[in-house]
């Protein structure tokens, strides 16, 4: 092998692209800034159990992991910069209300998130801290679509999600918090819909059935939260989770071509506690902006707080805009 060739899926950035990602990177966060989002700068290696905290539990797989030769620890190459700003406000800034914070960095993968990407992420994003309301998920949800639009990408379809209607049946038909759910989950969430019937088939029918019908809960908004609230059990927690989805909904009407719901979307289950959200465009097969709110991040940090935010990869989005 020669010395110089470089390992799969990373790969050198050309003068060419190179301007074209920095200019991106410029225009991203003079607009972060314009909304009141401060920019912080993580290091790009940490002890592991401090990346691994809050959302690392979904993170470790994709982790390189290397010893210190100085203390004999175990330090984690980070591949998301998400728990590391969540670090940032839970111990050293430490402040009082809500705090919005943005930053931009590589990021190091195990393996790819999508379909012919680099395992170097060039990631930016933002996270707004201490506001449990649905206005904070509809201010971030505002900052993406409208981050997209400033970036020059048009043509933008949005999909939502919430992670409290899964938890809600979960914890209706006992099954949620110990790990039983776990084969139940990934059936749903790759919409596996005979492993669904045959996991939920000894449950109690009101739960079994609310469990077969959220594969097909998918589509446009205003259809999809009709059948939703006539298919599922009507508790509190669904009901709340609805109504935040159509919170979003309406809040993201004038900004997107195409705007539909998930209820079967468990990406990053073991961290969500509320709203997703995922946008895409025409001709890329990969979601070009995600987001999503995970209270108690910081938690391990000595300080839980209400947290949501999106991140955005930079490279991805220079391409899509060269085209």
């Amino acid at each position: 092998m020669r010395k110089w060739v470089l390992p799969e899926y990373i790969d050198d950035i050309l003068p060419a692209e190179a301007e074209a990602i920095e200019a991106l990177r410029r225009t991203l966060l003079d607009h972060f800034r314009s909304h009141g989002y401060r920019l912080v700068q993580p290091p790009l290696i940490e002890h592991l159990d401090s990346l691994l905290t809050g959302t690392g539990h979904d993170l470790e797989i994709q982790t390189f992991k290397v010893i210190d030769p100085l203390s004999g620890r175990l330090l984690g190459l980070r591949a998301d910069i998400t728990p590391q700003v969540a670090r940032i406000d839970a111990h050293l800034l430490n402040e009082g209300g809500v705090t919005r914070l943005c930053y931009t960095g590589s990021v190091l993968r195990t393996v790819t998130s999508g379909v012919a990407q680099s395992r170097e992420v060039l990631q930016i994003g933002a996270e707004l801290y201490g506001d449990p309301q649905i206005g904070a998920d509809r201010e971030v949800l505002g900052l993406l679509l409208s981050s997209l639009g400033a970036a020059g990408v048009r043509g933008l379809h949005l999909d939502l999600g919430h992670v409290g209607v899964y938890r809600a049946l979960a914890n209706g038909a006992r099954i949620g918090g110990d790990g039983g759910d776990s084969d139940l989950f990934v059936a749903l969430r790759n919409k596996d819909l005979p492993a669904v019937r045959e996991l939920t088939a000894r449950l109690p029918t009101a739960w079994r059935d609310a469990f077969n019908e959220l594969p097909s809960l998918y589509g446009p908004v205003h259809e999809v939260l009709a059948n939703a609230a006539t298919r599922l059990p009507d508790t509190p927690a669904i009901a709340g989770a609805l109504s935040a989805l159509r919170t979003l909904a309406q809040s993201a009407e004038g900004m997107v071509e195409a705007l539909h719901i998930d209820l079967a979307d468990l990406r990053g289950y073991h961290y969500q506690t509320g709203a997703s959200f995922s946008v895409f465009t025409a001709g890329e097969p990969n979601a070009i902006g995600r987001g999503e709110r995970y209270d108690g991040i910081g938690k391990a940090f000595g300080r839980a707080r209400p947290a949501t935010g999106f991140t955005l990869d930079l490279r991805q989005l220079a391409a899509l805009i060269a085209k």
